[in-house]
């Protein structure tokens, strides 16, 4: 056979796969293709005492939890958001069922997380039945009781009553995530108090909870008779003094979102500042999915955090429309891209309501490592959503 000829059919050959790769690459990432993927959603029965919070790939188990735990509001709010993304009405009727499981958490003074809990999912189902009063009222009500937990003093809503050895009045950066709710309630109520309420505990975060280089803490304890500061500590993160990926992400989601509400520059500039500690990380991969803490010894081994990436992503989105900063879109597109390959996306295999692998829950408690987790999928879901709004 001709040497010129032979070379030329192997070249050829070569492309050919090359093409195929790309088309199949293609097919995997497609808009129809994700939405057959999202299909095991429409197979797993409404169940009022169990809320699927992850999955163990190891164990073949999903990780079921009560309307109580903070994370029960992500899968109403992940099939409320399969219903805006899709059109299928299947997914709202689920949406509602599981929505309407969560009612009873208004009266729920024992914890923090009405926000999680109530806006992801009541708050989600209000975006498609503007004049739903009953929504409104469970909205409204959950305020009252998340208003509680709110000491003027300190300027903050309590996080957590546990661990009373060591804490006084706990105030984590995860607690930003909550002013959402208090901000649409006084929309929906004309009641400002909500808002003052949002406003006090961002203000009191942002004096307090921020290191020099623009990183934050997870954990402020206060004394709850003076207002001053005890202790600067972590309880999710590596250590004291470490950057926990997760808690950065809520920062900057937290407080973009305050700007929103309040057009208050100081928010939007913390927001700035704290994202471009975490682009301009040396420890963020190349691929965008940053290790569970950025202070991790043992990187590049440690657990990635599939869950902090779709936080900070959907955030990006936000802070992009309010800076035209083209460098937090492109994060955004990165984030997506990155997670819709076979090294991300749950495989269709498995028959579980979840969408993307490798989450970390809680590191120092060994507690949901490298596994497919709820409020992982709401923030990729919520991306996606903001980035076709744009």
């Amino acid at each position: 056979m001709n040497t010129k000829l032979y070379n030329f059919s192997i070249l050829l050959l070569t492309l050919s796969i090359f093409v195929s790769c790309k088309q199949q690459e293609k097919t995997f990432n497609s808009e129809e293709n994700l939405k057959t993927r999202y299909h095991k959603f429409l197979d797993y029965k409404p169940d009022s005492l169990a809320f699927p919070r992850s999955f163990s790939v190891l164990k073949n188990e999903i990780n079921k939890v009560p309307s109580k735990d903070w994370t029960s509001g992500f899968y109403a709010g992940n099939l409320w958001q399969l219903y805006e993304l899709t059109h299928n009405n299947q997914y709202k009727e689920l949406a509602q069922n599981w929505t309407s499981f969560i009612e009873k958490e208004k009266f729920n003074y024992n914890e923090h997380d009405m926000g999680f809990k109530v806006f992801c999912s009541f708050g989600q189902g209000l975006k498609h039945n503007k004049t739903n009063q009953e929504y409104k009222d469970i909205i409204i009500k959950s305020s009252q009781t998340l208003s509680t937990r709110f000491n003027d003093t300190v300027g903050s809503i309590r996080s957590w009553d546990f661990n009373k050895e060591n804490w006084n009045f706990p105030v984590i950066i995860d607690n930003m995530m909550n002013l959402e709710m208090l901000f649409e309630a006084t929309k929906i109520s004309k009641d400002s108090s909500f808002h003052k309420i949002a406003v006090k505990h961002a203000n009191t975060t942002l004096k307090n909870h921020f290191r020099e280089d623009n990183s934050c803490f997870h954990v402020l304890d206060y004394n709850p008779e003076t207002g001053t500061v005890r202790l600067k500590v972590t309880h999710q993160g590596y250590n004291d003094s470490s950057s926990w990926a997760r808690g950065q992400g809520w920062a900057i989601y937290g407080f973009t979102m305050a700007y929103r509400y309040t057009h208050d520059k100081r928010y939007l500039d913390r927001a700035e500042a704290t994202a471009n500690f975490y682009l301009n990380h040396k420890n963020l991969p190349a691929d965008g999915i940053p290790y569970w803490d950025f202070n991790d010894p043992s990187i590049p081994k440690a657990p990635r955090d599939v869950s902090a990436a779709t936080v900070v992503s959907s955030a990006f989105v936000e802070l992009y429309q309010f800076t035209k900063n083209q460098k937090y879109l492109e994060y955004s597109k990165k984030i997506i891209e990155t997670l819709e390959s076979s090294a991300y996306i749950l495989e269709p295999t498995i028959n579980a309501p979840f969408i993307l692998k490798h989450s970390t829950g809680n590191w120092p408690k060994k507690d949901e490592i490298d596994e497919p987790i709820v409020y992982g999928d709401y923030y990729y879901l919520e991306t996606l959503l903001r980035l076709k709004a744009l």
